[in-house]
């Protein structure tokens, strides 16, 4: 078995499809402690509207959400390409470079 089949698991039943990849315990953490901070964040932004504080500083905490949003997306999508995608080439499954090419055109809406 590849490391591509190693690392993705396809689990179907009935209509749903879904893909599963194993992480490396650093890249785990990593994403984990993003989306913690993030999180952290939006807690942050709903008290501060459940505390009817001024739209500027609310509107300039969103902002910081949004960037760490795009941050963990980079992030995220870096690891897709060396990982996912090089071993999907390397296996002759050229669909992941559609799938790559779908995925960029939908975060740069």
């Amino acid at each position: 078995m590849s490391r591509e089949q190693d690392q993705i698991k396809d689990c179907c039943s009935g209509d749903c499809c879904l893909k599963h990849k194993h992480r490396e315990d650093k890249e785990y953490r990593d994403l984990i402690h993003r989306l913690n901070r993030i999180e952290g964040q939006v807690r942050g932004i709903r008290s501060m509207v459940e505390d009817e504080r001024y739209c500027i500083d609310i509107i300039t905490q969103v902002t910081a959400v949004s960037s760490a949003l795009n941050a963990f997306n980079k992030a995220l999508l870096s690891q897709h390409i060396k990982t996912c995608v090089a071993d999907n080439i390397r296996n002759g499954n050229e669909e992941v470079v559609d799938e790559l090419c779908e995925t960029l055109k939908k975060l740069m809406k």
